[in-house]
């Protein structure tokens, strides 16, 4: 297996770390940690490609016609006249005109045709006008055309050698129809990068099974499998570990053994029944641990042997927000892609916030139109618990270290869930 860290620990200098630097620490120790392999064409969508995708030759191939009408070549043409050209025959897409033709003739061409030998310049076909004497048909051309007028280039898409698609992409249906149109059938992608899931808590009960009080269904098992599906990673959900050292410890071990990566949600504080960073500690190493952040304070990162864990929040929330931030750009680039920067948009805010100078919040929000143009909103409550601010949400505000409050019509950087590979709301 690749190695995907650096062995020696980072130590941490202060009781927190700012958003920053703890995605520098990331970017830094996090590299691809899947092997290469090939793929067909119709599986590909959604994989990572592994080597550049280079065109093999000009697209198109040939100089064609782009749309139906008569060939002809310009020196034969003068733009102050009608011109009078013989049809000399036709080409179709796939049926190219096989002769040169001679000299002042025309030849009827269907849109995607190779453009016939010596021939450099089409005129539509509603432009022209058509006569028959004896036994030859006329095309009359109206004057004005410039030279290679409708017809398209060889390598007008794209030259011959040149990089169509980067290394480290996430292969969509666009890259899928550029190496289609290269003639590619197979291309080499990373392998699918497998992330096993756990939740922990004794409160937790699975989806499904029947409720006692004192007990809470596990949210974020469901909700990991498919955040980590958008970030192009492969999903194993392993269940709900209970508070127990010993427990979490082993679990940990094991899937460090079979998986390239385990997200784990809740024990990430210090209390007697968080074990999460103390296993972590105790099988591996940690690199990080406590960020200035809201929510999702207590995220942790660290890894048992070549295994990259991260620990989540208990808060359904804070697990959301920190996945989106930290842990989806982590799996992208374990899994060959190349590490993403969501873009932030500047929106005027719909509403007044104070806020806490030294930490980073991200506040869950809603675009709305307001004052004759887009603003954002944000969801009323801050709790780390309230499912319904995710579902209702558009994306998130993100507000620097610095700030202490926003008042409506300030700008603030707004990134759109869709920004994380999420579907619209």
């Amino acid at each position: 297996m690749m190695t995907k860290l650096n062995d020696d620990c980072f130590v941490l200098d202060k009781d927190r770390i700012t958003h920053l630097e703890a995605l520098s620490i990331l970017q830094s120790r996090v590299s691809i940690a899947v092997e290469r392999e090939d793929v067909p064409l119709a599986k590909a969508a959604g994989r990572f490609l592994a080597d550049a995708l280079v065109s093999p030759r000009p697209i198109p191939a040939h100089d064609n016609s782009a749309v139906d009408g008569y060939a002809f070549a310009h020196s034969d043409y003068s733009k102050k006249t009608v011109a009078r050209l013989i049809i000399a025959g036709e080409a179709s897409a796939g049926h190219p005109f096989q002769a040169e033709p001679p000299q002042d003739r025309a030849v009827r061409i269907f849109t995607g045709a190779v453009m016939p030998h010596g021939l450099d310049t089409v005129v539509m076909q509603e432009d022209a006008c058509i006569e028959r004497k004896d036994e030859d048909t006329w095309v009359l051309i109206p004057p004005g055309l410039k030279q290679g007028a409708n017809r398209r280039l060889a390598g007008e898409d794209s030259a011959a050698g040149a990089v169509l698609v980067d290394p480290g992409t996430r292969l969509r249906p666009q890259e899928i129809a550029t190496a289609a149109a290269a003639g590619l059938d197979r291309l080499r992608c990373f392998a699918p990068l497998k992330v096993a899931i756990f939740s922990t808590g004794d409160e937790l009960l699975r989806p499904g099974e029947t409720f006692s009080a004192g007990k809470v269904y596990d949210a974020n098992t469901a909700m990991l499998e498919g955040l980590a599906r958008a970030a192009g990673a492969e999903p194993i959900s392993l269940g709900i570990l209970p508070d127990s050292a010993e427990l979490v410890r082993a679990a940990l071990l094991d899937a460090s053994r079979k998986y390239h990566a385990v997200v784990i949600s809740g024990g990430a504080s210090q209390g007697a029944e968080d074990h999460v960073v103390r296993s972590i500690d105790a099988l591996g190493q940690r690199h990080l641990w406590q960020i200035a952040i809201k929510p999702g304070r207590p995220m942790s990162f660290g890894q048992i042997g070549d295994c990259v864990v991260l620990g989540l929040p208990g808060n359904p929330v804070a697990v959301f927000v920190c996945f989106l931030i930290y842990g989806s750009p982590m799996l992208t680039r374990l899994a060959g892609g190349a590490w993403p920067e969501p873009m932030r948009y500047p929106l005027p805010a719909s509403f007044t916030q104070k806020k806490k100078v030294g930490r980073r919040e991200f506040w869950r929000a809603r675009l709305m139109r307001g004052h004759g143009e887009l603003r954002v909103a944000k969801f009323a409550r801050d709790g780390s618990g309230l499912i319904s601010s995710m579902r209702e949400a558009d994306g998130l505000i993100e507000v620097g270290e610095e700030v202490s409050e926003v008042r409506e019509g300030d700008p603030v950087d707004f990134i759109p869930f869709t920004e994380f590979g999420l579907p619209p709301s």
